[in-house]
């Protein structure tokens, strides 16, 4: 449920709230709660609304994340563990389309979907909040520290020859925190995207993820999903599942796990630069570092806080 103490897309029309019904001799009846309907996110690169006309199965799995934390990572994941081999049998961006990317039309996406008689994977950057909560899936977050998603970012900017900043890394850096917009790329859409989550974690379709702990422990992570999901991997399978999901064999195949629209990218391979931690901090002062800590506490809660930055 969306927070209404904290900034975020609003969501218009409470949800109706019934009093039970009593009857004579019974127990009280309650009347279901009816779910307020999903935020809308829309931009001009994609439209959440596309989620609301999905038909999803029993055993989807949507990797819900904000840009640069892990998406394509967790994505690899889930379908490793789907087919159970260390080579796909098709593109990521076919086994795994973003569903409310504008690249294709959404019918277009629902029928590859529609079509795939294995268990599903889709991607997406729309927040949980915008999200159908259809009890069916299970949803897969994966957090990031903001300063390695910002730092992230910035070198898929540079290979890009229509985005490339003009500035240098850390000046790029701290222009980005000094915004206070709610853009796609944005610190706020980011907090909102993870804060969403931290509040659902408990749900029992809900899998938080920290990409810090799938870079420190890529083994016990991977178990962890799959146990969340319920798939049982023979032993023998594990060494070569774990190795397809390493870094460094992704940034290997590149070319097949890139996602649609980075074609203009000069080198796969820069989608898949380090994969490190604490990248953005290092090029902050003490005191820069102290003034963005700060700026998040005031409105994150503490355990999240303390949780995400690292």
């Amino acid at each position: 449920m969306t927070d209404p103490t904290l900034p975020g897309p609003a969501v218009t029309g409470a949800p109706p709230v019934t009093a039970p019904v009593t009857q004579p001799a019974t127990a009280p009846v309650k009347q279901p709660v009816t779910q307020p309907p999903p935020a809308v996110y829309r931009t001009l690169e994609d439209d959440s609304t596309r989620w609301l006309g999905f038909p999803f199965r029993p055993g989807d799995v949507v990797v819900s994340t904000g840009h640069k934390s892990g998406t394509t990572w967790m994505q690899m994941i889930c379908v490793l563990l789907v087919f159970q081999r260390p080579e796909p049998p098709a593109p990521l961006a076919e086994l795994s389309p973003w569903l409310d990317q504008l690249v294709r039309p959404a019918e277009e996406v629902y029928a590859l979907l529609a079509d795939q008689p294995h268990r599903r994977v889709i991607k997406t950057h729309t927040p949980l909040d915008g999200l159908p909560a259809d009890p069916r899936a299970t949803f897969v977050v994966v957090a990031r520290d903001p300063l390695d998603v910002a730092v992230s970012r910035y070198h898929v900017y540079d290979e890009d020859p229509d985005r490339r900043p003009a500035d240098p890394e850390r000046a790029w850096l701290l222009s980005w925190l000094a915004r206070d917009d709610w853009e796609p790329d944005s610190l706020n859409r980011l907090m909102w995207h993870v804060t969403d989550a931290w509040e659902r974690r408990d749900d029992p379709n809900v899998l938080l993820v920290h990409y810090a702990d799938l870079a420190a422990d890529l083994p016990g992570q991977m178990r962890r999903v799959a146990d969340r999901l319920g798939i049982t991997v023979p032993e023998d399978r594990w060494p070569s599942l774990l190795e397809a999901a390493t870094f460094r064999r992704m940034r290997a195949d590149a070319a097949r796990l890139v996602p649609a629209g980075r074609e203009r990218l000069k080198d796969a391979r820069t989608f898949f630069r380090a994969g490190r931690s604490g990248s953005g901090r290092a090029l902050l002062t003490p005191e820069e570092f102290a003034a963005f800590h700060g700026r998040l506490a005031a409105t994150t809660p503490p355990d999240l806080l303390s949780w995400l930055i690292r």
